[in-house]
């Protein structure tokens, strides 16, 4: 009696037609999606080609090694994080979404793995990991390492996304991960900042800066195929073996631990679908813990709110981490660049006053809870100061905290008290406009989506927020006048001092006179602002 079964047909043609179909459907969406996807693409593989005549042009140099390990070990990095900051990006790094299918994580693994080498990622990666293997290749030994090197470090750097987005896709699925690719933009900023740093100190010292550490990350994967080809064009034959066996190994442990994640998410129930009243409790526990520390009353209830709306609501969230990255960086690198100035300090109290901008807006519809509790011209006020101080218990002591460590980098500490008192009244400069502006040109936020805008109300945003700004800068005069005077006056450093408690009760007295001005408004337009931020 023959046998006449056949074995299964392997998964990984339809996995990749199935990426193929997402990538095909979703620019089908939309004509702007097609656009900017051709747009990208374009972009990216421009950069990528002036990036692979660099790095050729760097063959023969006696630093290339250095450069070309450094970036192949940044190159990975990229890949690990970029399904915690961007975890929507590719359909397929959620595996869930195929628990239903009768699947063994075996050839699972190795479909996607195929399906991940598909789209724009992993060709500008091939494109920069095969300038980088011709800028150390030199003989043919090298050369044939480096057809090894080069498929092995393309397939760590993609396992290696897929293994952490296999390990954290709960997360990543959650409010949580929402809330962590809000540290996107954070990540970026301090990024580019960070490389810009770098590229000034390699222009005054030299490539030869890197070598330190290149000499480490040459053993550590996949930077360390690269290493190898360099390693094979010295002559140094049992090194490069060694650091190939290491980019193996990594990859058999990444793949290993891939197919270890994809059993547990294949066989474990979903956490978010088991009822528990624990969560409940901790979080009334820890609302009961935040209520104690507040006012009583209604100005403890709208602080608390506020500060709510910071921890949880997305939008909000992504523009405070943007606020206090910018409000950091800006002064903090200047100042290790050696061209900042303790005056920038400033601007960390500049970027976080804006968020008193359009304070009905991150209410959205549910306005009219709050308009509802609002009868008179003093319930009004109540509720901006309730706003205005819980912003106040961020923005004070970071905008001290940034003043005072811009002034240590720079260690011109005599001009800590007027740095500070000018950021004070620079905040309740803004705090005033801002509640002036809230109430006058308010806006909606949209809750879905990247845009932070409804459609139709960018002219009241602009007019909101460079109107207050340039107000705000207006009413500030008076303190800037003083500090000019104080450092243009034969004696008006033995005076500064007095900047910051100047600095300090002008920023509490024009605080108090925006909100005054900005109640009567509010209690009379509650009509509007309800339709105005009810739009997104």
């Amino acid at each position: 009696m023959t046998d006449t079964s056949t074995p299964p047909a392997s998964i990984t043609p339809v996995v990749v037609r199935l990426k193929l179909s997402l990538l095909r459907n979703g620019l089908r969406q939309s004509g702007g999606r097609r656009a900017a996807y051709v747009a990208s693409a374009v972009v990216a593989l421009l950069f990528a080609a002036l990036q692979l005549l660099g790095l050729i042009a760097l063959r023969g140099d006696s630093h290339a090694d250095s450069v070309i390990v450094i970036l192949v070990a940044v190159l990975g990095l990229g890949w690990a994080v970029m399904p915690l900051f961007f975890p929507t990006g590719d359909e397929t790094l959620d595996p869930t979404r195929l628990v239903m299918l009768p699947l063994r994580p075996g050839p699972l693994v190795r479909a996607l793995l195929a399906a991940s080498l598909v789209g724009i990622g992993p060709l500008f990666t091939l494109v920069l990991l095969l300038g980088s293997v011709i800028a150390v290749a030199h003989g043919a030994a090298a050369y044939v390492t480096a057809v090894l090197a080069l498929p092995l470090s393309l397939l760590v750097c993609v396992a290696l996304a897929r293994a952490v987005a296999a390990a954290n896709i709960r997360l990543l699925t959650s409010r949580k991960g929402r809330d962590l690719a809000v540290l996107s933009g954070l990540v970026i900023a301090v990024g580019a900042q960070l490389v810009n740093f770098g590229a000034q100190r390699l222009g005054s010292s030299g490539l030869s800066q890197l070598d330190p550490a290149a000499e480490v990350l040459r053993w550590v994967p996949p930077a360390s195929a690269v290493g190898a080809v360099d390693s094979m064009s010295k002559g140094s034959y049992g090194l490069a073996v060694t650091q190939l066996a290491l980019s193996v190994g990594a990859l058999a442990a990444i793949l290993f631990l891939w197919s270890r994640s994809l059993t547990k998410l294949m066989t474990s129930p979903d956490g978010s679908t088991l009822q528990s009243a624990e969560p409940a409790a901790r979080d009334k526990a820890s609302a009961g813990g935040l209520a104690r520390l507040l006012p009583a009353g209604r100005t403890g209830t709208v602080m608390e709110r506020s500060l709510r709306y910071v921890w949880r609501d997305p939008k909000t969230k992504a523009a405070w981490v943007t606020s206090l990255a910018i409000g950091l960086i800006v002064p903090v690198f200047n100042a290790l660049q050696g061209t900042g100035s303790v005056y920038f300090a400033c601007f960390a109290a500049g970027m976080l006053g804006i968020q008193m901008y359009n304070q009905f807006g991150q209410d959205t519809s549910a306005f009219w809870m709050v308009a509802m509790t609002i009868s008179t011209t003093r319930d009004a006020y109540v509720e901006l100061r309730a706003r205005a101080l819980a912003l106040l218990l961020i923005t004070v002591p970071y905008a001290a905290l940034v003043t005072v460590l811009t002034t240590a980098m720079l260690g011109d500490w005599h001009r800590l008290p007027e740095v500070l008192g000018l950021s004070f009244a620079l905040l309740g400069a803004m705090l005033a406009t801002g509640a002036w502006t809230s109430a006058r040109f308010p806006y909606s936020i949209p809750q879905g989506g990247h845009k932070n805008v409804a459609p139709g109300q960018a002219g009241l945003a602009w007019i909101s927020i460079f109107g207050g700004m340039i107000s705000a800068a207006l009413l500030c005069s008076p303190v800037i006048t003083l500090t000019i005077w104080s450092n243009v006056t034969a004696n008006g450093d033995r005076w500064s001092w007095l900047l910051l408690p100047v600095g300090a009760g002008y920023g509490a007295a024009i605080t108090y006179a925006g909100l005054r001005l900005a109640a009567p408004g509010t209690a009379r337009r509650l009509p509007e602002i309800l339709a105005a931020v009810s739009k997104g």
